[in-house]
C-alpha cells in the first residue's frame, strides 16, 4: 500500500465514520517508532505508521486512522482534541477507534541487564541499568549484576 492508496482510505473512513470530508493529506512516515499515527495541528496532515499496517494488517490501520481523524474532526470544529477531553473520549468510543496501538516494537519489553539479591537469591530483570551501591533487595542483601545482554544479542530476537 502506497500513500496513494492511504489518502482514499483515509477520505473514504472519513466519510463513513464521521460523515465529514477530509481536506488534508494523510501519508506514510516510516520514522515513527512506538506511535500508530501523529495528526498535526498546524497544517492537519496525518502520519501513519507503516509498520502498523505490516504487523496487523486492515483492522488495526482503520482503528489508527478513526483515532487520528478524531483528533482532526474535532480540533476543525473547534472542541476538545486531546486525550484527556471527554468530547475526544466519546467521539472514538462513538465511532469504534482504538485508544492505543498495539505495541511495534519488540526491544520495549526486553530486559537488557538481570541483577540478583547475594543473600535470597531473587532475580530483577532491568530494562535499564541501576546502581547497586544506591539500591538493594527489600530483604536487605545487596545485588549483583549477574548477566548484562550485548545489543547485537537483542536486537536479532
Amino acid at each position: 500500500m502506497g500513500n496513494a492508496e492511504l489518502q482514499e482510505l483515509v477520505k473514504t473512513v472519513s466519510l463513513r465514520c464521521f460523515g465529514k470530508e477530509f481536506y488534508h493529506s494523510a501519508f506514510f512516515n516510516g520514522r515513527l517508532q512506538t506511535t500508530g499515527g501523529r495528526y498535526h495541528l498546524n497544517d492537519h496532515h496525518i502520519d501513519i505508521n507503516p509498520r502498523v499496517f505490516e504487523k496487523y494488517g486492515w483492522t488495526e490501520l482503520i482503528d489508527v486512522i478513526i483515532h487520528e481523524l478524531c483528533h482532526y474532526h474535532l480540533h476543525l470544529s473547534g472542541q476538545g482534541y486531546q486525550h484527556r477531553d471527554q468530547t475526544f473520549k466519546e467521539l472514538l468510543k462513538k465511532t469504534g477507534g482504538s485508544r492505543f496501538v498495539r505495541p511495534l516494537t519488540q526491544e520495549n519489553h526486553i530486559r537488557k541487564f538481570i541483577y540478583q539479591c547475594l543473600v535470597c537469591e531473587k532475580v530483577y530483570p532491568r530494562k535499564r541499568r541501576m546502581s547497586v551501591e544506591k539500591y538493594c533487595c527489600p530483604c536487605g542483601g545487596r545485588l549483583n549484576l549477574v548477566k548484562e545482554r550485548k545489543k547485537e544479542a537483542w536486537q536479532n530476537l
